[in-house]
């Protein structure tokens, strides 16, 4: 089986790129843009000129059985741009359906979507899980990018016979994990206090791992063809508990303060911080039934094990 795999050099597809080298029976190609990047002397590397609608794939898709589309315009904390849904769409949207509709003119038989739980919306109700067939309510240029590519998708799969399999991971974690999981990190191992005690929220994560795992599950189950799953560790955590996990997994004791939510909310309104304290108060459940009845999937790592292995990268590397 031949494998065409983008974002190679991102998070998610870095950890794809070390799993599928491990696998024999796999020729894999990577397409990248940067002329930095090195790979292994078994790795088939294209260089493309950048993610586009205009953007020529007929040698990278040369008898390619697979594309793992992992690359992306990612969301965006501190968007500078006047109209950022106009770039969102021509990186996720525009380039991506460029890809799949020349995937399915040279004959690749399965495509793979890495999408985002954002297409669904930012928060779940009380006991509500979002499931694979749940309303879709993007709130941000990044999720409605999404949302447009998985349309654009499942169309092309349908005028084509492109197997299509769309995930939808809620926030990505392991070694070498960035932005606000990283900064989380870095709090608790410097033991500074955290106004999260009574925080009693529902919040799925997902070790790279487990994405990982199910990825290549995807690859070559029959069952996926054509489907949207939603992938998470199978444990929900509420923001206190993350904090006194990843301080375990630290080795170090966290300093929790009991302070009311109602009070976190009306002081991060005032610094302007409002959509970022929702993301440590609301809650974001998904539930994955579908993906584990459908392909007969299970996360093979445990949440305890992921964040170990997420804090020792974090104190080998000097992240502290």
């Amino acid at each position: 089986m031949r494998v065409l795999l983008t974002g190679a050099t991102g998070f998610v597809g870095s950890g794809l790129l070390d799993r599928l080298q491990r696998l024999p029976e796999l020729r894999l190609r990577v397409a990248i843009r940067s002329r930095a990047a090195s790979f292994s002397p078994a790795v088939e590397v294209f260089r493309i000129d950048g993610l586009s609608a205009l953007q020529d794939w007929a040698d990278a898709l040369h008898e390619v059985d697979v594309v793992i589309h992992a690359a992306a315009r990612v969301h965006v904390m501190h968007e500078k741009l006047a109209d950022p849904i106009s770039e969102f769409r021509a990186v996720n949207v525009d380039a991506t359906l460029n890809l799949a509709r020349q995937a399915a003119a040279a004959g690749v038989k399965r495509f793979i979507f890495i999408s985002s739980i954002k297409v669904n919306g930012e928060e779940s109700a009380a006991g509500a899980p979002f499931t694979a067939d749940s309303r879709l309510s993007p709130l941000d240029p990044y999720g409605q990018s999404k949302l447009e590519a998985e349309q654009g998708l499942l169309d092309i799969a349908g005028e084509t016979g492109l197997e299509v399999v769309i995930i939808r991971p809620p926030l990505v974690y392991g070694p070498g994990v960035r932005a606000n999981f990283a900064s989380l990190m870095r709090a608790l191992d410097r033991r500074l206090p955290l106004p999260f005690a009574l925080v009693d929220n529902r919040r799925s994560l997902v070790s790279r791992a487990n994405l990982v795992d199910l990825i290549l599950l995807c690859m070559k189950h029959p069952a996926a063809a054509n489907q949207v799953f939603l992938v998470s560790d199978g444990r929900d955590l509420s923001t206190a508990e993350l904090c006194r996990k990843l301080s375990h997994a630290l080795e170090v004791r966290p300093r929790l303060l009991p302070v009311p939510q109602g009070l976190l909310r009306f002081l991060a309104a005032l610094l302007g911080k409002r959509a970022q304290m929702q993301r440590l108060l609301g809650s974001l459940q998904l539930d994955i039934g579908k993906t584990e009845r459908l392909l007969g999937w299970t996360p093979p790592v445990s949440v305890d094990d992921a964040l170990r292995e997420t804090a020792r990268w974090h104190r080998e590397h000097g992240q502290g």
